[in-house]
């Protein structure tokens, strides 16, 4: 995927948000967009440790996290903090716009 310029991250961010009242329910429109956009799953590395990306989850503080599985092993990221692959997968940009927002 190529970088997004700031007219298409715009672009997102206004697709995410257009209908929403408040902060939550932007983010809420995020969580949604990513629920339906990301190819999931897929794989990353964390602290240089291959995981699965399984599923995103939005929490009750207002985050959106990834749950991250390697074996027995499940962990949440926040999406904010989660390093993604190259390529990256499909609907990764929604990551990025979701990142500029949240900035």
């Amino acid at each position: 995927m190529h970088q997004l310029s700031d007219t298409q991250l715009e672009a997102l961010i206004e697709e995410a948000t257009a209908d929403a009242a408040d902060e939550d329910e932007q983010l809420t429109g995020f969580y949604t967009m990513l629920v339906d956009q990301l190819a999931i799953p897929f794989e990353t590395t964390v602290l240089g440790t291959s995981v699965t990306v399984e599923s995103v989850d939005l929490t009750p503080g207002s985050r959106i996290i990834a749950w991250c599985t390697r074996g027995p092993h499940r962990q949440a990221i926040a999406i904010l903090d989660l390093p993604l692959p190259t390529p990256p997968p499909d609907g990764a940009a929604w990551i990025h716009a979701y990142r500029r927002w949240a900035a």
